[in-house]
């Protein structure tokens, strides 16, 4: 290169500044392939453009990419892939993308975590978590499905627990990431009620009414729950009438679209929460928790002794699903009648006995099937044993001990655990912060809501559950640091 050319490039480097050179550049690649796609008339030419300025906004302005996640979370479907694989979409690409922004943000450090968030214990035993799914994967009997899940696992912490403390600076910013997935979850209401209202909001049509968003009614249900305590709470923190106004119509759709999701788990888990409630006031959650872990381990050594789990082998024949009755659906399920409730005994024992043969490590994470059907036993068996779905075990508990062995179990253990210890601590601490106490309360409910339901599904890695667990231990994490700052002040 000459070195008046040399020269001139130098001079016109010096005139423009880092963003500036960054902005002309993706003005010149917008430029260049417009010309190229409008000379061979072949409009693809212009996706790499575009790619390149939408990266620029994602890095630069992600809370948005975060936002936005969550209001479209509701219409989230699954597509089918090559060699069997599938993804939520557009859920799973966005939370992709979301991992990618915020890691890039935290490792050059264009936001930052104080120490205190990093070495908060929640965070320590997430890390344990992952570690220890690290070090089992070894002994996994399908290496690859752990190493997956692994991978998975990473995509719901960094952009749903740092990425939330790093978004969530002040108590007012809850309401926000409430606000856009409550507004998108109302839609879906909406849109489900639509359908399910040409067949007279049938009982048995329910499932074919949230197609094509929702695999089945628990998850939709489950969604609708979780979200209450947050739209009961948004609507307190809101001073505004349109705020309180939107928060009301809200309120009313999310219940009504539980109410007519006829899902027995979801409806009972307001009570739960509301009975959590009343046990945090108290200061009774260190009680609550021994007495539900001395009860459970009471129940599953008398089941386990001798034959005694045999007592509870479900009828074939007798045991249906009164998809045309719910009346009759909820006398069967204490009748112990029901398909779907026997069908997790069916899978629980199999549990059991894959825990027996392998307690330490399990058979792996993301292996319980088909690992679970080597293991089962026919006098168990019911009509929809067969498990096109490919489900797992009914009970995300059981599944941490069948598939990570009994480590696995306890660090998932002890993260509930000192998750509501920690909730009912930050619930007396706050109480001259009534906006700090409505965060605390509607993460610490939603969070419990959840949590019943995991003991009768495994919802934490689903899309539209699993991001809302993560955001709850972060909201807590937040809060304390909240407390902690008003405090030192």
């Amino acid at each position: 290169m000459s070195p008046p050319v040399a020269q001139l490039l130098h001079r016109l480097r010096q005139s423009f500044d880092g963003p500036q050179l960054l902005f002309m550049g993706f003005v010149g690649l917008l430029l260049v392939g417009g010309a190229a796609a409008l000379l061979r008339q072949q409009p693809a030419l212009l996706l790499p453009s575009i790619l390149a300025v939408g990266g620029l906004v994602a890095l630069t302005e992600w809370r948005w990419l975060y936002y936005g996640l969550f209001f479209l979370l509701p219409f989230s479907e699954e597509i089918s892939l090559f060699g069997g694989l599938s993804m939520d979409v557009p859920s799973e690409p966005m939370m992709l993308a979301l991992t990618a922004c915020v890691g890039l943000a935290l490792l050059l450090g264009t936001v930052r975590l104080a120490r205190r968030d990093w070495l908060h214990p929640l965070v320590v035993v997430l890390g344990l978590m992952l570690l220890w799914t690290a070090v089992d994967t070894a002994f996994s009997v399908d290496k690859v499905k752990s190493v997956k899940y692994l991978l998975a696992k990473a995509w719901f912490i960094v952009p749903f627990l740092l990425g939330t403390l790093v978004i969530v600076r002040r108590p007012e910013h809850t309401w926000r990431f409430a606000a856009f997935y409550a507004a998108g979850a109302c839609l879906s209401v909406l849109y489900v009620a639509s359908r399910h209202a040409t067949k007279g909001f049938s009982f048995e049509e329910i499932n074919w009414a949230l197609h094509p968003f929702f695999r089945n009614h628990v998850i939709y249900a489950t969604m609708l729950a979780l979200l209450i305590p947050f739209a009961w709470f948004g609507l307190q923190a809101t001073r505004k009438t349109s705020g309180r106004l939107a928060w009301q119509v809200a309120l009313g759709l999310l219940v009504f679209g539980l109410l007519t999701s006829y899902t027995r788990a979801s409806i009972v888990s307001l009570p739960i929460a509301g009975f959590f409630y009343v046990t945090m006031r108290l200061r009774l959650t260190k009680a609550l928790l021994v007495a539900v872990a001395v009860s459970t381990g009471a129940g599953v050594a008398y089941i386990t002794s001798g034959d005694n789990y045999m007592e509870f082998a479900p009828n074939y024949e007798r045991t249906v699903f009164n998809g045309h009755n719910f009346e009759k659906h909820l006398e069967a399920t204490y009748k112990m009648q029901d398909v779907s409730g026997m069908e997790r005994v069916y899978r629980w024992v199999a549990a059991t006995r894959m825990i027996a043969d392998k307690p330490l490590v399990g058979s792996g994470a993301a292996t319980f099937y088909p690992e679970y059907k080597r293991y089962t036993l026919k006098s168990f068996r019911t009509y929809v044993s067969d498990n096109q779905e490919k489900s797992t075990t009914h009970n995300y508990f059981l599944l941490q001990l069948a598939e990570q062995g009994i480590p696995g179990f306890l660090l998932f253990a002890t993260l509930v655990v000192t998750a509501l210890l920690q909730a009912e601590r930050l619930y007396h601490r706050s109480r001259h912060q009534p906006d700090v106490r409505r965060v605390v309360l509607a993460a610490a409910l939603s969070f419990v809501v959840i949590v019943f339901h995991l003991t009768l599904n495994e919802l934490v890695e689903v899309d539209k559950i699993g991001p809302v667990f993560f955001v709850c231990l972060a909201l807590l994490i937040r809060a304390e640091s909240w407390l902690t700052e008003g405090s030192e002040q």
